[in-house]
C-alpha cells in the first residue's frame, strides 16, 4: 500500500530492509482473507530488537485499511451505542509501552488516515464521579460515610461517539472499559479484606484492644457504563505474549479475549487459570482447543515452557514464526561480568558508571572536529527489587549523578504520557539541545528501574550500556533486560555484576556460562 510504505520509509529510512521476522511476516500475513477461511493465528517470535511491533503493526494497518468501507456501515450501527468500537486491539503489559505502540501506530498510519488511540489507565479522570444529579451525589456520599476511596461516576451521555480503527490498551484496562469502570470492586474488596485480615491476625490480640469491637463500615461502589463495544474488533495482537499468558496477566487476557469472542458471537470456553497452568502436554489430548473469530497474533521474544504448552494445547492451529537467533541476544549487544569489590555495592556501582564516561569523554578526544561538550552515554540499570532502585538512585543523586527511579508505584506513572522516560526512550523528534542537557548532574543520564521495562520498550541509541546488578531471576528476564540495548543494529554492552571469590562465587559463575551460551 503506497501510503503505508511512505510513512514506513519517513519512519526507518529508504535504505531499511527488512528482518528475519519481518520478512517471515510480509510472507503469510499479507495474504487476503478470503470469506470462509479460517482467520488467522500466529505467533511471532524473534529476539529483542528485531522489529515485531513493524512484523504485526503493517499487516493490521494495511487490512484495515483496505476493509474500511466494507466495516464504515456496522461501525457506524454500534457507534450509536457505544462512544469506541475499535476494529483492532493490540494489547501490551505496561502502560509505557501501550503508549509507545500507540504512537509508532499513528507514525505509520498518518498518511492512510487510520485512527489510533491508546488507553492508558493514567488517563483515567482522578475526580470524584458520579452517575447521577446533585442531590442523589449527596445522598450517596452519606451512605457511604464519605469514605475517601469510594467512586462516583459521571455520566457520559455528554461524551459522543469517537471512531476508532486501532486501540492499544493493558487487559485491565480495555476490560474496564468494555465492562465498565468498577466492574471488579467486589473481586479487589474482598482481595483487600484478606490482606488487612492476614495482618491483622498476626497481631490479633493488640488488634482487638484497639478496635473496641467496632467494625468497618461497608463501602459502597458503583459501576459506570461500558464506553467500548467490541462486536467490530477483527485483529488482537498480543504484545509481550509470553508476560500476558504468564499467571500474573492471564486471567485478564483470557477473559477479554472470551468476551470479544462473544461479542462477536461465537463464545468460547473459558477453562479456570488452574486447571490451565497444571496442564501437561500429555493431557493435550482431553483439552478443547480454542478458536476465536478475529485475527489471533502473538509476539513474544521468548517462548518458555508454559506458553509453548498453552498454545499446543488450546492453539494447535497457530503458525509459529520464529527468527533464528530466537533466544539469544543481538549480535551487536556484547557482554561483560565484573566482580563486586566486598565494599559498598553502590559505589561500585558509581565506579562503572564514572569509567562508561570517561571512555566516553577519550573517544570524543580523539575524534571530534570542533569545540563542543561530550556527549555522555545514558544508561539503564536494572534492580531486582523496588527498594534496591530507591536507594540506588538516592545514593547516586547523592554523588552528584542525577537518575530516575522507577517502580511500579511511581507516582510519574500516572501522568498519562511517558515523559517521566523523556531523554531515554526512542522518539522521531529532534534530539535536545542547550545548556546542562550533557552535564549528568543537571540531566538524568541513568534510568535505575525494576523488569517493569525490560519488556517491549524501544530506549534511544543513546543507551549504549545496561547493567545487570542484582542476579537475573531466570534466562528469560536476562534476555529482555539485557536487550534494551543493542537494539535494531545499534552497538551495546551488558555489565553483569557477581562475586568472583567466596560466597555466591558459584552462582556467579554458573550465571557467568548461561549468559555465554545465549550470547552465542
Amino acid at each position: 500500500m503506497p501510503g503505508l510504505l511512505q510513512s514506513l520509509q519517513e519512519t526507518l529510512g529508504k535504505e531499511a530492509r527488512p528482518t528475519a521476522i519481518q520478512a517471515s511476516s510480509m510472507k503469510h500475513l499479507f495474504k487476503e482473507h478470503v470469506e470462509g477461511e479460517k482467520y488467522k493465528e500466529f505467533l511471532l517470535a524473534s529476539e529483542t530488537g528485531s522489529g515485531k511491533s513493524i512484523a504485526y503493526l503493517l499487516p493490521v494497518l494495511q487490512n484495515l485499511k483496505r476493509t474500511e468501507h466494507e466495516q464504515s456501515n456496522a461501525v457506524a450501527h454500534h457507534s450509536s451505542r457505544k462512544p469506541l468500537n475499535p476494529r483492532a486491539l493490540v494489547l501490551a503489559p505496561t502502560h509505557e509501552l501501550t503508549r509507545q505502540l500507540a504512537s509508532f501506530a499513528k507514525s505509520l498510519s498518518h498518511v492512510i488516515k487510520l485512527r489510533v488511540m491508546c488507553a492508558s489507565k493514567a488517563n483515567t479522570p482522578s475526580t470524584a464521579k458520579s452517575s447521577g444529579t446533585a442531590s442523589k451525589m449527596k445522598g450517596k456520599f452519606g451512605e457511604a460515610g464519605a469514605a475517601s476511596d469510594a467512586e462516583f461516576i459521571i455520566s457520559k451521555s455528554s461524551r459522543g461517539s469517537r471512531p476508532v480503527d486501532l486501540l492499544v490498551g493493558t487487559p485491565m484496562k480495555l476490560l474496564e472499559m468494555e465492562r465498565g469502570r468498577g466492574w471488579n470492586w467486589e473481586e479487589r474488596a474482598r482481595e483487600r479484606a484478606m490482606r488487612i485480615g492476614k495482618a491483622k491476625s498476626e497481631d490479633h490480640e493488640d488488634v482487638k484492644e484497639e478496635d473496641g469491637g467496632n467494625k468497618e463500615a461497608p463501602r459502597e461502589f458503583w459501576v459506570d457504563e461500558p464506553e467500548m463495544g467490541l462486536e467490530n474488533v477483527q485483529w488482537v495482537v498480543v504484545d509481550e505474549a509470553d508476560v500476558l499468558f504468564d499467571p500474573d496477566f492471564l486471567e485478564s487476557t483470557r477473559m477479554l479475549l472470551a468476551d470479544i469472542a462473544a461479542a462477536r458471537g461465537s463464545p468460547v470456553p473459558v477453562v479456570p487459570s488452574s486447571a490451565l497452568s497444571s496442564t501437561p502436554d500429555s493431557e493435550a489430548t482431553t483439552t478443547q482447543s480454542i478458536s476465536y473469530p478475529f485475527n489471533f497474533l502473538l509476539t513474544s521474544a521468548t517462548i518458555p515452557t508454559s506458553l509453548s504448552t498453552y498454545l499446543s494445547n488450546y492453539h494447535p492451529s497457530l503458525t509459529r514464526l520464529a527468527s533464528p537467533r530466537l533466544h539469544h541476544l543481538p549480535p551487536t549487544l556484547r557482554t561483560e561480568h565484573t566482580s563486586w569489590t566486598g565494599g559498598n555495592k553502590s559505589a561500585d556501582i558509581e565506579r562503572r558508571i564514572r569509567r562508561v564516561w570517561a571512555e566516553d569523554a577519550l573517544v570524543h578526544s580523539k575524534t571530534a572536529t570542533g569545540p563542543g561538550p561530550t556527549k555522555l552515554s545514558k544508561l539503564l540499570v536494572f534492580c531486582n527489587k523496588r527498594s534496591k532502585v530507591e536507594q540506588l538512585a538516592a545514593f547516586l543523586d547523592s554523588r552528584g549523578i542525577k537518575c530516575v527511579a522507577l517502580t511500579g508505584g511511581a507516582e510519574a506513572r500516572k501522568r498519562g504520557s511517558n515523559h517521566h522516560l523523556d531523554g531515554f526512550l526512542k522518539t522521531s523528534g529532534p534530539v535536545p539541545t542547550g545548556p546542562g542537557v550533557c552535564d549528568p548532574a543537571q540531566t538524568p543520564h541513568v534510568l535505575v528501574t525494576t523488569s517493569l521495562l525490560s519488556r517491549g520498550l524501544d530506549f534511544s541509541p543513546m543507551i549504549k550500556h545496561v547493567f545487570i546488578v542484582d542476579e537475573p531471576r531466570n534466562m528469560i528476564d536476562f534476555l529482555h533486560r539485557a536487550g534494551r540495548a543493542g537494539r535494531a543494529g545499534e552497538t551495546g554492552k551488558v555489565v553483569v555484576f557477581g562475586r568472583v571469590k567466596g560466597r555466591g562465587s558459584g552462582r556467579t559463575e554458573e550465571v557467568k556460562q548461561r549468559v555465554k551460551a545465549v550470547a552465542g
